[in-house]
């Protein structure tokens, strides 16, 4: 929402009312309340018929501080309201003198200052000394719009030379947001298109703080794109709440956002493994799905989990929860079938009941489906002729809902595809809590994925439970796995999914995946080639499409031999990746990884886009050019390509040409990867015969390694030190079935003394 003409006048459409002095200020130990008038105060006569804004700041928990701005705080302010958690504990400090007021918690602090017709609020790293950003001069405002009488809160906090935002949630634009307009409103847009299915009003900026806009509704955010020197941010209300995040770093300030906002769960470890679907539209019925299964096993292709898209329910019946009896006449025969094979299944559902849905006078008559202002059932033709939306406000709604995904668990399946949950209507309806219907829209799909996510939990056990979703809104993470949405099956495609998977990860998202291949349309053998390899090295790895089947036979010859080199390469990861996934759960850290997130040191990090880190050892550059050709930037240290052994050193742009088999995999320096025995599933004993790969090991490195069981508790840990030719490498816990290989120094002399291996290496 842009306000301004130029930068000195506002638009005539709109009355200002800017934060212009500091009037007064209260406070207790940890809350301080400030009052700004909206022009400067020379006598008791300018006092009057003038808005006055209440700034109240506090602190839920260390380097976290809430500013909360308001113009009429009588106004009605009705839920839903985004779960923040809050710290116990004593970390605020409030001091006072003649000039300011500092408000602290831990090492961060809001200074007002006092100084007449200069209203001037600084955000400071107390550590460095720097200040972060700031709000001054026609910054913060309410602002009316005359001819609607609407009332909007405005901030405008500031952008340092050469500051970067990036995050918002799953974004497709560009991966630095520098320069967009960005509304905080989910869309079933597809992912060629500025709206996305997952809005998340938070950023993050190269300077290693963030900002998050406390509102589940219509958040819109000028990110220099109104005033270039500001990132502005807008809502239609009378009070505004925004959260000042300072972790000192990217990473640290992803942290205290999960902190504040939820962990996301573990998945279990079954899930990290290749997931093949019947795809969208295709005719499918057991011999179409077993003939699938079977071409997979034919070709030694490992397979996990398969998925029934849409119409595993019959046409016109979304969502009933009844396997269409003319193509699935024995569903549980066939899942014992299918589970005999070792598979987990996952099916397609939506929160939308269609009228002919057995199910949709059930609801109709206990009052489950949000309402029309008159009492009457909401209903529209978009996607289901006569479909109503369940209210998940209503206890008993959710109840019921999760009684039919019950039943379906019962009978052999796994998790569920969370699909749609953004066209939600905003006028004219009602919820059964009364809910605010602006805040509800983005809202609606976390009350979905929570109504879901519980009912798995519930049945399956808490180290269990996963959906498949494609919406969400802030604190969504704790419900994982998201998925990229609807792509098209192009190299630019698969670029705009790597932005949205990077954009969505600085949301606090530890778990994504994408539909490789595309889902629109049907890749040429080329471009689904290098999306095997980007796909099976992201958390999650799903085959899936739109009008036809996923399946490699059916695009080449070779197909098949590459989608199978990945997945194996990927099971064999899985030591490694499922300790990153323990790291996203414990510490709220992406499995994905943008660079200038591990990197913030590295200047030419700050704008990529093509490339990203996969855990904190792996860094990998996928290919999305026809010619196999690609350019990507190793920091600074010793890389070694881990397919091919290619030891590059880094603190520089690299372009190579790769062959659908090979692409950067690039391990960086010091790390010990423990790699698995096994490359057919991604659920084994990992500590078994675990090898443990060395790589580049410098001077003075100490390293540490963690390898957990299949179920996420620790089994063994590994460290390695190195004192000028020796590296002394032990491990504790796990069996004997182990081994060590240092793999740039192949003429290593090597002893071994039980749990200790010493190596002496020259270079």
């Amino acid at each position: 929402m842009k306000f301004t003409n130029g930068f000195w006048r506002v638009r005539e459409s709109f009355e200002p009312a800017f934060a212009v002095e500091f009037e007064d200020a209260d406070y207790t130990k940890d809350k301080l309340t400030v009052y700004a008038t909206t022009k400067h105060i020379e006598n008791r006569g300018n006092t009057l018929n003038t808005p006055l804004l209440t700034i109240t700041i506090t602190s839920p928990m260390e380097n976290v501080i809430k500013v909360s701005a308001v113009h009429f705080k009588g106004a009605y302010n009705k839920g839903p309201f985004f779960e923040v958690a809050k710290q116990e504990g004593d970390f605020v400090s409030i001091t006072e003198n003649s000039d300011t007021i500092k408000y602290t918690s831990g090492h961060s602090s809001v200074i007002i200052y006092k100084a007449q017709n200069a209203w001037k609020m600084e955000f400071v790293d107390d550590i460095t000394g720097e200040v972060l950003t700031e709000s001054s001069y026609r910054n913060l405002a309410y602002m009316k719009e005359k001819e609607t009488g609407s009332n909007y809160m405005v901030e405008q906090l500031a952008l340092d030379v050469g500051e970067y935002i990036y995050g918002l949630g799953e974004r497709y634009t560009p991966f630095v947001k520098n320069g967009q307009t960005v509304e905080i409103w989910n869309e079933d847009g597809g992912t060629a298109s500025e709206q996305t299915y997952k809005n998340i009003p938070f950023y993050i900026t190269n300077k290693g703080y963030g900002i998050f806009v406390d509102h589940p509704g219509d958040v819109h955010f000028e990110v220099g794109s109104e005033k270039v020197e500001r990132v502005q941010f807008s809502v239609k209300t009378e009070q505004l709440d925004y959260y000042f995040l300072n972790g000192g770093s990217p990473k640290d300030t992803v942290k205290l956002y999960t902190d504040m906002t939820g962990k996301p769960a573990l998945p279990p470890s079954w899930s990290f493994g290749l997931w093949l679907t019947t795809s969208f539209t295709t005719s499918y019925d057991e011999e179409t799905v077993t003939g699938l299964i079977q071409g997979m096993a034919d070709r030694d292709i490992p397979l996990h989990t398969f998925h029934f898209d849409c119409f595993w329910m019959k046409g016109y019946e979304w969502c009933n929860f009844k396997w269409d009896p003319d193509t699935f006449p024995d569903p549980e025969g066939m899942l014992k079938r299918y589970k005999a094979r070792g598979l987990h299944i996952c099916v397609w559902i939506n929160s939308y009941i269609g009228q002919k849905s057995c199910m949709f006078d059930e609801g109709l008559e206990n009052g489950y489906f949000v309402k029309n202002i008159d009492g009457s059932v909401w209903q529209c033709d978009r996607w289901q002729a006569g479909m109503a939306l369940v209210d998940f406000t209503n206890p008993a709604a959710c109840e019921w809902y999760q009684s039919k995904l019950a039943a379906l668990i019962d009978m052999g399946v796994d998790c569920f595809k969370t699909d749609f949950g953004e066209r939600i209507p905003v006028t004219g309806v009602q919820y059964y809590d009364g809910s605010d219907t602006i805040k509800m829209h983005n809202y609606y799909t976390y009350l979905y994925n929570k109504t879901v996510f519980e009912i798995v939990e519930k049945k399956l056990g808490k180290d269990k439970a996963l959906v498949f979703a494609r919406s969400t809104a802030a604190g969504g993470q704790k419900f994982p796995v998201h998925w990229g949405g609807d792509c098209t099956a192009t190299y630019s495609s698969m670029a705009e999914d790597l932005r949205g998977g990077l954009s969505l990860a600085l949301s606090g998202y530890g778990f994504w995946s994408h539909d490789i291949g595309g889902f629109e349309l049907t890749a040429s053998a080329d471009v689904y080639k290098r999306w095997c390899a980007f796909g099976l090295l992201s958390s999650h790895s799903r085959l899936h499409g739109s009008s036809s089947y996923r399946v490699p036979w059916l695009f080449d010859d070779e197909a098949s031999d590459v989608l199978r080199k990945f997945v194996k390469l990927k099971c064999s990861f899985m030591p490694y990746i499922y300790r990153q996934a323990i790291i996203a759960h414990e510490e709220g850290l992406p499995i994905l990884r943008p660079m200038f997130m591990e990197f913030p040191e590295e200047l030419a990090c700050e704008t990529i886009d093509k490339q990203y880190m996969f855990g904190e050892s792996l860094l990998v550059a996928p290919i999305f050019k026809s010619s196999g050709e690609v350019s990507y930037f190793l920091p600074k240290g010793s890389w070694t390509n881990y397919l091919n052994g290619q030891i590059i050193e880094g603190g520089r742009w690299i372009t190579e040409t790769h062959d659908y088999f090979s692409l950067p995999l690039m391990v960086k320096e010091n790390a010990i990867l423990a790699v698995g025995a096994c490359d057919n599933k991604p659920d084994y004993d990992y500590p078994d015969g675990v090898t443990f790969k060395l790589f580049a090991i410098t001077k003075d490195a100490y390293t540490e390694c963690i390898v957990t069981d299949a179920d996420g508790k620790t089994a063994m840990k590994a460290t390695l030190e190195r004192k000028e030719n020796l590296v002394v490498f032990e491990v504790q816990g796990g069996n004997e079935k182990w081994t060590v290989q240092a793999v740039n120094y192949p003429d290593a002399v090597v002893t071994r003394e039980g749990r200790k291996v010493i190596f002496e290496i020259h270079g």
